[in-house]
């Protein structure tokens, strides 16, 4: 099936013994580093790339278009439902949950 990679800006919060340290001020820096890794990875001619963030609207999604339109990927994008009550792993807080339900936006193509 070839070669696959996984680009994800929760992975710019985890320290080197594993412990995930989000800070708000990192957003955008994890976000950018995200960019980064997945651009690294089309330029390679990586076969599979998963971006597996929370984009909530066009604007968060359109980079990574961008970018698979330049190198010649197929876009596919995958939405998954809230179906466990609310838990997450990484303990954000119910009025965040809600702030990003707000915002987001679906675009079928």
């Amino acid at each position: 099936m070839g070669i696959r990679a996984i680009c994800t800006a929760d992975d710019y919060h985890i320290d080197i013994k594993g412990n995930y340290n989000w800070k708000p001020a990192n957003i955008g820096l994890a976000h950018d580093w995200c960019k980064r890794k997945c651009k690294r990875f089309m330029k390679a001619g990586i076969d599979r790339i998963i971006v597996a963030n929370t984009s909530t609207t066009e604007k968060e999604f359109i980079p990574y278009i961008h970018m698979a339109k330049h190198y010649g990927y197929k876009v596919f994008s995958i939405i998954v439902e809230n179906r466990h009550d609310g838990e997450n792993t990484h303990r954000v807080p119910r009025e965040t949950l809600e702030k990003m339900e707000e915002r987001f936006q679906i675009k079928l193509i």
